[in-house]
């Protein structure tokens, strides 16, 4: 009916002015005349714009201003035309919601110099607050900017969203009547194309976006970062056991029994089962020993090592652990030099924060050789790091339990122009190599870096709980970019 309406019109007529006018006067429902003028636009039938206006009501304070004027205009006219008056007896003269409001609307309008005195700037103000107050209450327009101040000064309120077209006219392909377009190939419609009319088909158009898995940005991260170790000819270790005991995770690195960090609040301890089966018995007793009394040019820790400390399972608090375990195996052996690495997630027991969390993941890198130095360990952090992009590299010495020397490395950051610190590094101590039964002569470097924080540079992250967890947009990782860092190949 509304089609049949708004055709039949156009066929006398110019122009259709006001939908929502048109609606009315053919005593038709605006909604369907909306879509009915959509629909045979789309079809070119017809041309329209859109119209689209809001409605206000005053609020309360707003009525208030509508009837008597705005404190500003108050405040204003409580200021004598000549001369000035203290702001005590302003405040006595006026209601205090009044001299409030108003002492910090008229000096912005640049009514009135304040100070200890008020005086005028100008000798006579509109109340254009009250007047469009006013025009609102009429049912007349006002611009965008207007009812912006009105609606942060709390005057005024939203009530209603209107809709509708104006300047309805005739289209390229208007007819007083709607033809019945063929929308289907088929075989019979292609046999009398002639005598049918067909709907344009947008060749252009995309299709339906084909749903599929995507990769996570950490897994994108990951790959390149495994590339480039596979690149310099690294095996990667066997990473797949979360539960390590303590005696793989600290006493196998000779990381005293009294560190801070195998305390609860660092470390997450399993319940059950709280210990480990089986230990290799000859191994454990030359790690005892050297903690207690030393060895290998080391004088140990000098206290108690404890057996059901070293027996405790607990959530690996770094790959290094399998990194012992494979050094152990190495040494059963004839030696054969090794170049390791690892990805793999570890556990700390940390505050969670937007740089934190209780688990990340951990790339290690650990080359075994005989008679390596700490040039070699520069060296191979240079090689490394280039291949990530970072060429420009500063070390700090540093301490871990395990290595002596140890580094911390920085890189400079073009962007921030500062130095970041992006790993730590080391070589391996002799009281840690020596118990497994590697060959003297034979040194370990080694460093790791965490995979969480380069994948927030790249992708411009800051919040490490929006890249890990629950609290992770489904709709970033679909769309997140190509990950390409480095070169590809020396």
């Amino acid at each position: 009916m509304a089609e049949e309406a708004i055709l039949g019109f156009l066929q006398n007529n110019d122009e259709i002015a006001h939908s929502g006018y048109f609606a009315a006067e053919h005593n038709l429902d605006h909604e369907e005349v909306k879509n009915v003028i959509k629909s045979l636009q789309a079809f070119r039938y017809i041309e329209a714009k859109v119209l689209k206006r809001e409605f206000f009501d005053l609020t309360d304070e707003g009525k208030k201003y509508a009837a008597e004027g705005s404190p500003e205009f108050h405040f204003f006219s409580a200021v004598p035309e000549e001369g000035t008056i203290s702001m005590d007896d302003l405040q006595r003269m006026l209601d205090p919601f009044v001299f409030d409001v108003g002492s910090k609307q008229a000096p912005k309008k640049k009514w009135v110099a304040m100070g200890q005195q008020v005086s005028r700037t100008v000798q006579h103000v509109e109340d254009k607050v009250k007047e469009m107050l006013l025009q609102i209450q009429q049912g007349l327009e006002l611009d965008q900017e207007t009812l912006k101040s009105l609606k942060y000064r709390k005057l005024i309120i939203l009530t209603e969203k209107w809709s509708g077209y104006s300047e309805v006219k005739k289209g390229p392909n208007y007819a007083p009547k709607r033809r019945s377009l063929a929308t289907d190939l088929t075989r019979e419609n292609l046999q009398n194309w002639q005598e049918l009319d067909f709907k344009e088909y947008n060749v252009n158009a995309k299709g339906q976006p084909v749903d599929s898995g995507h990769l996570h940005p950490l897994l994108k991260v990951r790959k390149q970062f495994k590339d480039i170790f596979c690149q310099m000819g690294f095996e990667e270790m066997p990473t797949n056991n979360f539960v390590e005991s303590s005696f793989w995770n600290f006493d196998a690195l000779f990381q005293p029994q009294q560190h801070p960090a195998r305390d609860s609040h660092d470390t997450f301890f399993l319940k059950a089962p709280w210990t480990t089966r089986e230990l290799p018995e000859d191994y454990v007793a030359r790690v005892k020993q050297v903690h207690e009394s030393g060895g290998y040019g080391s004088r140990g820790y000098n206290c108690e090592w404890k057996r059901e400390e070293a027996n405790k399972n607990l959530l690996r608090t770094h790959t290094t652990a399998v990194s012992s375990r494979m050094l152990y195996a190495l040494a059963k052996g004839p030696f054969t030099p090794k170049k390791y690495f690892s990805i793999d997630r570890v556990f700390r027991n940390e505050a969670v924060d937007k740089t934190h969390l209780a688990e990340f993941h951990q790339i290690e890198g650990v080359v075994c050789d005989r008679g390596l130095t700490l040039g070699d360990l520069i060296g191979v952090l240079q090689e490394f790091f280039s291949r990530l992009g970072m060429s420009n590299l500063r070390f700090k010495p540093a301490y871990n339990p395990y290595t002596e020397p140890s580094m911390e490395i920085f890189s400079y950051h073009a962007g921030l122009e500062k130095w970041v610190e992006i790993g730590n590094s080391g070589m391996f101590r002799p009281e840690m190599l020596q118990p497994m039964g590697l060959p003297e002569d034979v040194r370990v470097i080694a460093w790791g870096l965490s995979l969480e924080r380069p994948t927030m540079i790249l992708y411009k992250c800051d919040n490490i709980r929006e890249l890990f967890g629950h609290k992770v947009d489904l709709k970033k990782v679909k769309e997140n970019p190509i990950c390409r860092i480095g070169i590809e190949s020396a």
